[in-house]
């Protein structure tokens, strides 16, 4: 017999829309996340939400805020509640450096994405610096020429 093929939709990836667009992505980290039973199954079935999502450092500790996680459809009283602080999981010389780049200022610690790495939540979080208004509209206008550039060399192919 031969090996069953994955289902891509159990082996889903939460993303960050926001954060590409709104911040500068400086130094990014892999980090685990202490969840509850129910927790897990809501992000496996893509029941989650980090767009308004910040990390913090609390005694000595970094913390996720705002992250939406959906209570379980067919849980019972033992559910989560849905916007509860996480923790996040690092390397103490991890977490020295993230407290230490968001002691000096200008920084945010923000979330990119959510995914599975064989059976275990991570986070991908990143330093930040937030974007002005005119890096947005430079970025904007970059796109706009890279979608007219391949629009001009797929024209010319054919």
């Amino acid at each position: 017999m031969c090996a069953q093929k994955k289902d891509p939709a159990r082996y889903t990836e939460i993303r960050n829309s926001k954060a590409f667009r709104d911040y500068t992505v400086n130094e990014r980290f892999e980090a685990g996340i202490q969840l509850r039973g129910t927790e897990v199954k809501s992000i496996r079935g893509g029941r989650a939400q980090i767009n308004d999502c910040f990390g913090r450092v609390e005694k000595g500790e970094i913390w996720l805020h705002n992250a939406h996680i959906e209570q379980y459809a067919f849980g019972n009283i033992n559910n989560h509640d849905a916007r509860r602080t996480r923790k996040l999981l690092l390397h103490k010389h991890q977490v020295r450096k993230i407290a230490q780049a968001l002691a000096a200022g200008g920084q945010a610690l923000v979330p990119l994405r959510m995914y599975f790495k064989e059976a275990l939540v991570k986070v991908e979080v990143a330093l930040c610096t937030g974007k002005k208004l005119y890096d947005k509209r430079e970025d904007l206008k970059r796109k706009v020429q890279v979608r007219e550039v391949s629009k001009a060399l797929k024209s010319r192919r054919t």
